[in-house]
């Protein structure tokens, strides 16, 4: 059984989730790749949540009108979280589907991928304590580059 499953709406959304699935991987995180859109296949939706229950994070992708998020939140208890792909199309304006929500539907919203996979990380490491050594790692690496940038611009 997977960590994290990545659900998106069509095919077209694969770059952005193996950009996700590639740091879960740095966490040491399983994760599977699904398409599926609530508005074509809802039903399909409903069998995939159905395969992979309750005790995974679902990652969404899917733009325009993103029902697939809400969808996928509203008919499971695992945390959801949306990670809408930018469309310069609509001059970023279709995020506004994924932000607005009905009342009873909360699924997390994070607009780039490395965070996507760091916030599944982070509400894995609930239940696996040893992925908060991983989380920490991570954030120290952050925290190290910055400081290297800040050297630098210091010795001009």
């Amino acid at each position: 059984m997977p960590d994290v499953v990545i659900l998106m709406g069509s095919g077209s959304d694969e770059p952005h989730a193996r950009k996700i699935q590639k740091t879960l991987e740095y966490f040491g995180l399983e994760s599977v790749l699904r398409v599926a859109s609530a508005h074509k296949v809802p039903l399909k939706v409903l069998e995939i949540l159905k395969t992979y229950g309750d005790e995974v994070v679902y990652i969404t992708i899917a733009g325009r009108s993103n029902a697939l998020s809400g969808f996928v939140d509203a008919h499971t208890a695992a945390p959801v979280i949306a990670c809408p792909p930018y469309s310069d199309k609509f001059g970023g304006a279709d995020i506004f589907s994924t932000l607005r929500m009905p009342s009873g539907v909360a699924p997390l919203t994070v607009l780039e991928p490395e965070a996507a996979a760091l916030a599944a990380a982070k509400i894995l490491a609930l239940r696996k304590p040893a992925l908060l050594e991983r989380i920490r790692a991570y954030q120290e690496a952050h925290r190290e580059k910055v400081e290297k940038a800040d050297q630098a611009i210091q010795e001009g």
